[in-house]
């Protein structure tokens, strides 16, 4: 397992430059991971301050583990409820957002008590060894954070270990449905807790009464944030018929006027490449489906000028449930949108996914607002908001999009045990 050095000793002034140099040295490491995986500088800054917001809200939230007392049927008894820690709990982690989906599930098994054994994706392993050296700088104990790189040909292999050795007591993973699917299977021969947060296939309604402005601004933010690659990224756009030649005019302007593809260290750079050649493959697959079968390509459709995995924002209409690209979760700048006439078509074309994570909707009809987030299947909903990650809030999904919560009051309670204690004789 493998922490980072606490780097020089010596007296104040060495310890300050010493400190210094570490500072800088992780913040390059971290800059490495998101390089290597095309998200822009801006992003990168703002996920830095998420993931350190998620160790903040646990560290409060350590405070408030509280137990039950229950008063018991007999006079001589004492009834007890405590909360202990799970045990060592073993990570796993994607390489979208690298610091983030660690310290979302590290601030909470810390929190509750736990050790853990972070496995960070094999495309973005340095932010999670940057951590462990902000984890001595800190003064947590060694052996208390532990990472485990390693390569793309050894995963599967690691996974493996940590979802049957006994000594793991909890498996929190990130990842795909497939692969969350291999993991419970190996979990479940030592009866492991289980966190999984999985695939998307998000909707994205827009209805007669929503405010169409507002709609585009919160489907160029849902789409397009860190180039479409986060799972509740929205990937079905569902524009109900009085409304929908405005709104996909609307938003092929804004993705036009406010997307731009290039530089990560450009600041006006909002679109950088895809995590490689095969998440490029799966968008043109996609967007050559959909034109097959009738699709238009309204803005987009190909590789960027810049080359390698820089991939155009793109915008189709004329778009059928009968398609790939409302099937699959694409992962990638491809945004297909299909006109629907009434409420019940829509929830019902939103639902038909095995998956079930976030769903979002414009609309300003209030009944209409209560029906319809009652009645999407998903964990998350946006109700004229686009971007609904927030450290209070509990992050999960229903169906096949996984098991537990993260984040909120909630996310601790994945990595604590419920001890009932009865005392008698009292």
């Amino acid at each position: 397992m493998v922490r980072a050095d606490d780097g020089e000793q010596g007296g104040a002034g060495a310890d300050h430059h010493g400190r210094e140099r570490r500072y800088e040295s992780r913040h390059r490491i971290q800059m490495i991971d998101y390089t290597m995986m095309g998200k822009p500088l801006k992003e990168a800054q703002g996920e830095i301050v998420y993931s350190a917001s998620f160790l903040e809200w646990f560290a409060e939230e350590a405070r408030r583990i509280y137990g039950d007392v229950i008063p018991a049927s007999a006079k001589d008894r004492r009834v007890l409820v405590l909360k202990q820690p799970v045990g060592v709990a073993a990570i796993i982690t994607p390489w979208n957002f690298p610091s983030a989906m660690i310290t979302r599930k590290v601030g909470a098994a810390l929190a509750a008590g736990c050790t853990v054994v972070v496995k960070p994706a094999e495309d973005t392993p340095l932010s999670a060894l940057a951590l462990g050296e902000l984890a001595n700088q800190a003064g947590i104990p060694a052996g208390v954070y532990n990472v485990v790189p390693c390569s793309r040909q050894q995963t599967a292999a690691v996974g493996e270990v940590l979802c049957t050795d006994p000594l793991v007591s909890k498996i929190s993973f990130t990842g795909s449905t497939a692969t969350g699917k291999i993991l419970l299977k190996h979990a479940a021969g030592t009866v492991k807790r289980v966190s999984m947060e999985l695939g998307g296939h998000a909707p994205f309604i827009v209805f007669d009464s929503a405010d169409v402005d507002r709609a585009v601004a919160g489907a160029l933010a849902s789409k397009y944030r860190n180039s479409g690659q986060t799972c509740v990224c929205t990937n079905r756009f569902l524009v109900q018929k009085g409304i929908h030649d405005e709104f996909v005019e609307k938003f092929a302007k804004a993705i036009k006027k406010e997307l731009h593809v290039g530089n990560g260290f450009d600041a006006k750079t909002t679109q950088g490449p895809l995590i490689n050649e095969k998440a490029v493959e799966k968008v043109e697959k996609h967007i050559k489906d959909a034109v097959s079968q009738g699709a238009s390509i309204v803005t987009g459709g190909k590789r960027h000028s810049l080359g390698k995995n820089f991939f155009e924002p793109t915008l189709l209409s004329n778009v059928t449930t009968k398609m790939l690209c409302t099937q699959e979760e694409t992962f990638g700048p491809l945004a297909p949108v299909i006109k629907f006439e009434t409420e019940a078509e829509a929830v019902a074309i939103a639902n038909a996914a095995n998956v079930g994570l976030a769903g979002y909707f414009y609309s300003q009809d209030p009944a209409q607002i209560w029906r319809v987030a009652e009645q999407l299947e998903v964990g998350m909903v946006g109700v004229n908001e686009g971007i609904i990650s927030s450290v209070e809030c509990p992050f999960g999904g229903v169906k096949e999009s996984g098991l537990g919560r993260e984040g909120s009051k909630y996310g601790i309670d994945e990595y604590l045990e419920i001890k009932y204690v009865c005392i008698g004789g009292l």
